[in-house]
Formats: structure tokens, C-alpha cells, sequence
């Protein structure tokens, strides 16, 4: 499973990738390999107010529903559109298919986050569980 070293993860498998104020939110290669292939994605609204930990997407695949929390509380001003129509794409690089688009409301946030090498640990670890 891919981690990218320019990224920030959470345990709840979605990465974050900050620019100025803003953050791209997507979900790692770990969880869509756990999810199996994906089906729907419900999206967030832009201009959603959420908290660090609210759902802010639900992503279905063959074999469950699966909800993504927010790594960080922010406000949403981009959502990728281009995954109603085809959700597969988050299997194909989940990285480069991001979810939502965020204005950072607290940057203290931040350090909550998981580091890249310590991620690669935490999927390493479910990969022999599974």
C-alpha cells in the first residue's frame, strides 16, 4: 500500500495535504484497499461548516458503507465533483482523486495528525491482520 511522504494522515484513514490555509481531503490507498471497489460517494455541500471528527463523506463499495471523518474543522469550498460520476476513481489513485477542499479553521489541528512513516506502520499492522 502507497503512503505518500507529503501528506498528513488519520487513523480514521484519510490523508490531508495543506496548502496556506487550505486542505485537500481524500482517503488513503489503505482504506479504498479495505473498502474493496467503490460504487458511490456522497459527498459534502460547499460551504459546510464542520468539525474535526464530523462526517463529512460516505463512501460505499461492494462490500459496506463507509463513512470519512473530518481530520480537521474547516469550512468546504471545493468538492470533487468528477467522483459522483465515477467513484471508482478513488481505487485508481486515491490520492490524486481528493474529496473536499477546505478553508482550516484552527492549524492547531494539524498536530493531531499522523505522520507519513508512522501511518506506513498502522497499514502494515492491518495488512498481517487481514
Amino acid at each position: 500500500m502507497k503512503v505518500l511522504n507529503n501528506l498528513l494522515y488519520t487513523n480514521d484513514h484519510e490523508w490531508v495535504k495543506v496548502e496556506g490555509d487550505k486542505a485537500y481531503i481524500g482517503i488513503s490507498d489503505c482504506a479504498q484497499h479495505m473498502l474493496g471497489d467503490i460504487v458511490f460517494i456522497e459527498l459534502p455541500s460547499v460551504d459546510d461548516e464542520l468539525e474535526k471528527g464530523e462526517t463529512f463523506a460516505t463512501i460505499e463499495s461492494v462490500k459496506a458503507a463507509s463513512d470519512s471523518y473530518m481530520p480537521l474543522g474547516g469550512k468546504v469550498l471545493e468538492v470533487n465533483e468528477e467522483l459522483e460520476d465515477n467513484p471508482a476513481a478513488l481505487n485508481e489513485d486515491p490520492y490524486e482523486n481528493w474529496v473536499a477542499l477546505i478553508e482550516i479553521s484552527d492549524k492547531g489541528e494539524l498536530e493531531g495528525l499522523i505522520k507519513p512513516e508512522d501511518y506506513e506502520k498502522i497499514c502494515e499492522e492491518l495488512s498481517k491482520e487481514a
